[in-house]
């Protein structure tokens, strides 16, 4: 199966480094990078050492609901581009484990399918729950941190 992997838009990316106000109604911190552990939910790389890292409270959803989780994540301080929907960006290559869940089209969580998933075994799962037609779409987290990723859905 192939998918689409997602970021953040460059739209909310955009607003984000404008001073846009975050899911707790506050501006983006600045800080400036470690180089390691500080990936950027727009380009979906790592923020390299010594670059300035905009860190905020964010919350992938359309609405509040009991499912909508928010959490502190990081984006260029610098103008940075998405990458191609298609190919595993690098947030998604770096750590031995993510917390993978299933969520339906009234984005709520299918119960059952969370999992911590070692990284070799990401696309395999990502096929096992992208095989279900009740999942519209998978979010893939932290599985330290539980920091919000990437969403992931079926290319078709």
């Amino acid at each position: 199966m192939t998918y689409i992997f997602s970021g953040m838009s460059s739209h909310e990316a955009q607003a984000f480094r404008a001073g846009a106000l975050d899911a707790y109604d506050d501006p983006p911190e600045l800080e400036i990078s470690s180089g390691t552990g500080v990936p950027c939910r727009h380009c979906m790389k790592i923020v390299p050492k010594g670059k300035g890292v905009l860190v905020f409270a964010y919350r992938p959803f359309d609405t509040l609901h009991p499912y909508a989780e928010t959490g502190p994540i990081f984006l260029c301080e610098a103008e940075c581009s998405a990458p191609s929907k298609t190919e595993v960006p690098e947030v998604l290559k770096v750590s031995p484990n993510y917390l993978i869940k299933g969520y339906t089209a009234n984005q709520r969580i299918k119960y059952g399918t969370g999992a911590i998933v070692p990284q070799p075994d990401t696309d395999a799962k990502l096929n096992e729950l992208l095989d279900d037609p009740e999942l519209a779409f998978v979010d893939i987290r932290s599985a330290k941190n539980n920091c919000w990723l990437a969403r992931v859905t079926r290319s078709d």
